[in-house]
């Protein structure tokens, strides 16, 4: 077992929850946290402690950004105007390892990470390989042709637990996938409940 996809089923455990729906998930089994005190850990959380884990969940979510980089992208959703949740969550689905991983070109975000980062994607023709890239509307995405048949892309094509949304266009003969909008929180197909304007309430102490 990998260390990622034991830092991914880490983060199910501790939150309680199936964050990314997947079947393999171990809280499909054992709603509890982790350790030896597991099941006797479900006291009643505090504001505070609510807004943590609303964060700590978002974060796990699009592959456990480390926190300085988690931070800033807050503070750039704050400075933009509108809804400061909804701009987070249009900053988070804007990264390219986040469009890499709803367009179903890999199975996971953590896989999507590795991908982008191992020189397998292209933006709008040039490749890219910094999976915190931020795309734009329109920006064409395409899976690099010696990069089609990994076993890692086809096994993803096949996964059946979820599917694009509407906000990606997707050619998925030609492993490319366009996004066509920034996405508001309700497009967002997330398999548990987030809340971002938690997230918001814990920077704002």
């Amino acid at each position: 077992m990998t260390k990622r996809i034991q830092a991914k089923h880490k983060i199910d455990r501790r939150m309680g929850e199936n964050i990314w729906g997947r079947p393999k998930s171990p809280v499909n089994k054992r709603e509890y946290g982790p350790g030896q005190h597991g099941q006797r850990r479900k006291g009643k959380l505090s504001d505070f402690g609510q807004q943590l884990r609303a964060k700590q969940k978002l974060k796990g979510y699009y592959g456990s950004i480390n926190e300085r980089q988690f931070n800033a992208i807050y503070q750039e959703a704050a400075r933009m105007r509108g809804d400061t949740s909804e701009n987070l969550i249009g900053l988070l689905e804007r990264r390219l390892d986040a469009i890499v991983y709803r367009a179903k070109f890999v199975p996971t975000i953590f896989a999507a990470r590795q991908f982008v980062n191992h020189g397998h994607v292209k933006v709008n023709g040039r490749r890219v390989n910094i999976p915190s890239y931020r795309v734009k509307p329109g920006d064409l995405i395409e899976v690099k042709d010696k990069s089609r048949e990994l076993a890692l892309v086809l096994e993803a094509q096949q996964l059946a637990e979820r599917d694009v949304p509407d906000y990606i266009e997707l050619d998925q003969k030609g492993f490319a996938a366009r996004l066509s909008r920034v996405p508001a929180l309700s497009d967002v197909p997330y398999p548990v409940h987030m809340e971002p304007n938690l997230v918001v309430e814990f920077y704002s102490r």
